[in-house]
């Protein structure tokens, strides 16, 4: 399908405007745009665990969740970002059994997750990745951050996500400073805010 855009994990950045947060950084290969994803932390474990082929000592829920497709001859044949609602992304797993295609509603961090562990493809309808895709100059090379044990550090002073009483054109000047900053987190929540407010005019 030509509507269908594969991406590539490119990284993890420990979230900056809420604690506990990471940005789970996507992007289609050749390409300078990027796709930040907002995720919790234990959802960032999960999938910088996978990415280091580090094997936690028990079983991980989305390790479970493999083992027991495999053990019912199960494959996740590719994962699809199907939408984006008010900034919330929505993922299905597309699923083979006996021959037969089955298509499961997932939250987009479990998905890229399982996708990770069948080492299946990934995509994201282009219209998706048109609206909520960011255009960065430099690629991300630096090696993916394993979220550990203890919460990232928030700063002194936490940002809240009130952006109400700004102008389109603010946002659009905030998301290019944050692009400029590296930070991600907040780039993402921006991002989120202006296509939620192109949806509503």
């Amino acid at each position: 399908m030509n509507d269908k855009v594969k991406l590539d994990v490119l990284g993890l950045t420990s979230g900056q405007t809420q604690s506990g947060s990471y940005t789970l950084i996507m992007g289609e290969k050749g390409s300078n745009v990027k796709l930040p994803i907002v995720i919790g932390s234990y959802e960032a474990q999960t999938i910088a665990f996978e990415i280091e082929g580090l094997k936690p000592s028990r079983p991980m829920t989305h390790d479970l969740f493999k083992s027991f497709a495999e053990a019912f001859k199960i494959t996740l044949q590719e994962v699809l970002i199907s939408d984006l609602q008010e900034g919330i992304f929505f993922a299905q797993l597309i699923f083979d059994m006996d021959g037969s295609q089955i298509i499961i509603d997932a939250r987009t961090s479990d998905a890229i997750s399982l996708a990770l562990r069948f080492k299946c493809d990934i995509y994201i309808r282009k219209n998706i990745l048109d609206a909520a895709g960011i255009i960065l100059d430099d690629e991300i090379e630096d090696a993916p951050e394993r979220p550990g044990d203890e919460p990232p550090q928030a700063k002194a002073v936490t940002i809240k996500d009130n952006f109400n009483h700004l102008s389109l054109s603010e946002l659009e000047e905030l998301l290019n400073e944050a692009l400029s900053e590296e930070d991600y987190d907040k780039a993402a929540r921006l991002r989120d805010e202006i296509t939620k407010r192109n949806h509503e005019s």
